[in-house]
């Protein structure tokens, strides 16, 4: 089943730029600089040496990436021209071992609408409008999917990059919003919606996805609990390379 639902849906980094090439004056807007980990500075804010010199870079994830953001680690960063950024650079790809992962918690969105959009996602196929950002309880859930004659499907989508034995593991930290998310999905259902939690595991190597139990087991009981109220619970790979980060296979969500 998974090679007939492989995907190909890609968000493509733009071609390689290297410090020197910045510094020439050819400042392009997600240009890629490759570089390796040194600190991370605060919550959103790490440092990464390119060519013996220090930069500074947001980085677009809130979690804790212990396992990931270690010194010396080979990394990859888009550069960005918005006016008003503190830095000019942010960390979008780190290598673990000889996998790429990608540690942007914004592009599993993007993949998700451009595979929606494509019909590339076989058990959310058939709809014929796609609406981002959708206000519903006290949330803003991700995507509202809409078709004639059919109920509207609520999707939420979580990014993953956590992996133990082979299992891609969310959270890697509390989270008393991804927990909410959860029970407004299960009042959607109630309320006559289909409601679908969709899990984007942002790298190529898991098996597989499971609650994260040991670093919120609460949010574990709230999927569970959302699961047997109707919520559907699905889960995608990704293959990740230095230029491009793409949906694979669809993974099994193991919730024993």
């Amino acid at each position: 089943m998974a090679s007939r639902e492989a995907e190909s849906t890609a968000a493509r980094v733009p071609p390689v730029g290297t410090l020197a090439f910045v510094d020439a004056g050819k400042d392009v807007e997600g240009a890629r600089v490759e570089g390796r980990f040194r600190a991370r500075d605060n919550r959103f804010r790490v440092t990464v040496e390119v060519g013996g010199r220090l930069l500074a870079a947001h980085l677009p994830c809130s979690g804790r990436l212990a396992e990931l953001l270690l010194p010396g680690r080979r990394v990859i960063l888009a550069r960005r021209l918005g006016a008003g950024r503190k830095t000019g650079y942010d960390l979008v790809l780190v290598q673990d071992g000889e996998q790429w992962v990608s540690v942007d918690t914004r592009l599993p969105n993007r993949l998700v609408a451009m595979a929606l959009r494509d019909g590339r996602l076989a058990p959310l196929t058939g709809y014929d409008l796609v609406r981002p950002e959708v206000p519903f309880g006290r949330s803003r859930l991700d995507f509202c999917l809409e078709a004639e004659g059919r109920p509207s499907c609520l999707v939420e989508v979580k990014s993953v990059t956590l992996l133990i034995d082979g299992l891609g593991c969310f959270p890697d930290a509390v989270t008393e919003r991804g927990r909410r998310h959860l029970l407004e999905l299960a009042s959607a259902v109630e309320a006559g919606y289909r409601a679908v939690a969709l899990f984007v595991v942002q790298r190529g190597d898991a098996q597989g996805v499971r609650p994260h139990d040991e670093a919120d087991p609460t949010f574990g009981r709230a999927l569970r609990e959302a699961a047997k109220r109707g919520v559907e619970v699905y889960a995608y790979g990704c293959r990740v390379e230095p230029d491009r980060v793409e949906i694979a296979e669809r993974l099994p969500v193991l919730m024993a």
